[in-house]
């Protein structure tokens, strides 16, 4: 709801997107455009199907007879606020509706492989001489300079690649991907920040820029203290299963009907969580006292912490310690986050009106006082407004949402 101190659009009103790219990256950077205000035009290929997430399911939005659409779940998590053209780009026609595309819009983004956009002449250097002021985004696995260049980038080998599957994981276990394409996602992040100081550079100067990243260094650059651990100490981190490489008590424990999260961030805390277990002695005791002598003897401090424990339950120990201000949460389900009231509040559950129907999808957590994250297209499908972009001579304009 638009309260009378907020204006009905968001921050990137007017703000003119041509999106290439496809699958997670680049779609969760113009998703979050898209959400802020920005007119997001996706380029699908008409041949393929369009996104090749179109065919990541099940499961699928089904049609009035109950057969599936092309909106699966993994498409729909990265493509609202957005309208779908169907282009070939391999043909002449495609690459002149491109360009005449791109001649309207301030931001390009795409995430074909190095070079993969010149052999068309639309790749940056063959548009900004006539677009000087165009900000255009490239998103590749590695990057368009080093020797791996070449090589295809996906989620899964820069969580590898970049090391973080290393330090991630049971002890004596093997190495494991994060449970999301979060590489995918981060890198989208990374670039929306990018594209937004570029945009803010052009609209001081009225010059564009080219912006480019990779999966595999943005991956890198939120290794964060993990990564500076090492470069600190040369010695490579273990893998800790829920534990903290620099807290302890801090992970996931089991009580006496379920399990229970512990972040213990300070000795003052671990002096009362102690207490509350009925260890209260091992606040005072050298070996456990400091965080740091919690680190060096954390074997010992299990060995003693997690029998007491157990002997509560779940819903006794996040209780107690809340009471006692020591952090302390539950292990939820995707059915009981949804189901919360914390996301009803915060609206981080919301329902759109699509082609095919009704869809749930999952909230915006930017919060404005001024200019609301806005819902306006449900994810669309393939070439849905193709007619009314290519042949309605609009351009960009969104008939839900006009430019003043």
């Amino acid at each position: 709801m638009v309260g009378s101190n907020m204006l009905p659009h968001g921050a990137l009103k007017g703000v003119k997107v041509l999106d290439l790219s496809r699958i997670l990256a680049g779609p969760t950077c113009t998703q979050l455009l898209g959400d802020l205000g920005a007119d997001v035009i996706k380029v699908e290929n008409p041949k393929s199907g369009g996104d090749d997430t179109r065919q990541w399911g099940p499961p699928y939005v089904t049609d009035a007879h109950g057969n599936p659409t092309d909106l699966s779940a993994y498409f729909m998590c990265a493509n609202r606020n957005k309208r779908s053209v169907a282009i070939d780009i391999a043909t002449a026609e495609g690459q002149a509706q491109i360009r005449t595309l791109a001649a309207e819009a301030d931001i390009v983004i795409e995430n074909f492989k190095p070079g993969g956009l010149a052999k068309y002449d639309l790749d940056y250097n063959s548009l900004k001489g006539d677009l000087p002021s165009l900000v255009y985004c490239s998103i590749s696995g590695y990057g368009q300079t080093g020797p791996n260049a070449s090589k295809p980038g996906y989620d899964l080998m820069a969580q590898g690649y970049g090391g973080i599957m290393s330090v991630t994981g049971e002890p004596d276990g093997a190495p494991m991907k994060v449970g999301v394409g979060i590489a995918d996602v981060m890198c989208g992040m990374y670039a929306c920040i990018g594209i937004l100081s570029a945009l803010r550079h052009r609209d001081l100067t009225g010059e564009g820029q080219w912006v480019e990243l990779a999966l595999v260094d943005s991956q890198i650059a939120w290794l964060i203290n993990e990564g500076v651990n090492y470069l600190t100490s040369g010695t490579l981190p273990e893998r800790r299963g829920n534990g903290h490489p620099n807290i302890k008590p801090y992970g996931v424990y089991e009580t006496s009907d379920g399990h229970v999260i512990l972040a213990v961030g300070n000795d003052s805390q671990f002096e009362r969580c102690a207490a509350f277990f009925g260890l209260a002695d091992l606040s005072s005791d050298p070996l456990f006292a400091t965080n740091p002598a919690r680190l060096e003897h954390r074997e010992a401090l299990d060995e003693i912490l997690i029998p007491a424990i157990k002997t509560k339950t779940t819903a006794e120990v996040i209780a107690g310690l809340e009471a006692l201000k020591v952090p302390a949460g539950p292990v939820q389900t995707l059915g009981q986050v949804f189901a919360s009231d914390q996301v009803a509040a915060r609206d981080m559950r919301i329902t759109m009106d699509s082609a095919a129907g009704p869809v749930d999808l999952i909230g915006n957590p930017l919060k404005f006082s001024r200019t609301p994250v806005t819902y306006r297209h449900a994810p669309p499908h393939c070439g849905q407004e193709t007619a009314e972009i290519l042949d309605g001579t609009p351009g960009f304009l969104d008939p839900e949402n006009p430019q003043e």
